[in-house]
């Protein structure tokens, strides 16, 4: 049962990260959800959130630990590179909205 809870719950943090975090390439905003990186963020984090210790250094270094290729594999850039700083910050909202529920 406590799997399925926490399965239920990086899914819906999985979706908030989607629909509100975006990568800014060449000044377009792609969604994480569009990118299916969401989920992956979402994973990485929750354990931040299962110890009611969510931090901006871990949360960064996190994202900095997400690679994202480009151009077919001809390069790795970490996901922290590609987000604006508002969407960092954003996400930091975002989580500590989580940790409440």
């Amino acid at each position: 049962m406590a799997n399925d809870q926490t399965t239920q719950a990086v899914e819906s943090l999985a979706a908030e990260i989607g629909e509100n975090i975006y990568m800014d390439v060449a000044k377009w905003h792609l969604y994480l959800a569009d990118a299916h990186l969401h989920t992956v963020v979402a994973e990485k984090v929750y354990p931040m959130i299962e110890n009611e210790e969510v931090s901006e250094d871990g949360v960064i270094e996190i994202l900095r630990q997400i690679s994202v290729s480009l151009g077919g594999g001809r390069r790795e850039v970490p996901l922290l590179e590609l987000l604006p700083l508002q969407c960092q910050m954003n996400l930091m909202d975002l989580l500590e909205e989580f940790l409440k529920k």
